[in-house]
């Protein structure tokens, strides 16, 4: 975390967040549909902002992909756009390689050997 100082000379914190440039561009087209579903549905931004309680500046950093958001943020506008936050149900959902990852580390237990 990176500290700044105001211009009253309070510390204030700042948030910095390593995005990889594919994460970045997965976030931008989720922001950009988030927008479309809105527009599809005809609502205005103040709606869905008030609807999600937040302000239109952070809907519109929803919008554009913003890293910085909360991710429940990214939900509230979601459910705000009529439910569509049970999608987070399916991230990671299916986890093949975490799988095989996990068969290949289970051991198969053996007994120990007995004594004569």
């Amino acid at each position: 975390m990176l500290w700044k100082y105001s211009e009253m000379g309070t510390i204030m914190s700042k948030k910095t967040v390593a995005i990889m440039p594919d994460t970045q561009k997965i976030l931008e087209t989720m922001g950009n549909q988030i927008k479309m579903a809105r527009l599809r549905r005809n609502l205005a931004t103040e709606l869905v902002a008030e609807r999600a309680g937040i302000s239109r500046a952070t809907l519109w950093a929803v919008e554009k992909g913003t890293p910085t958001v909360a991710i429940g943020t990214y939900a509230a506008v979601l459910h705000a756009l009529g439910g569509m936050d049970k999608e987070f149900e399916q991230i990671a959902k299916d986890d093949e390689f975490g799988k095989k990852l996990q068969d290949l580390n289970l051991s198969s237990r053996r007994r120990a050997k007995r004594s004569k």
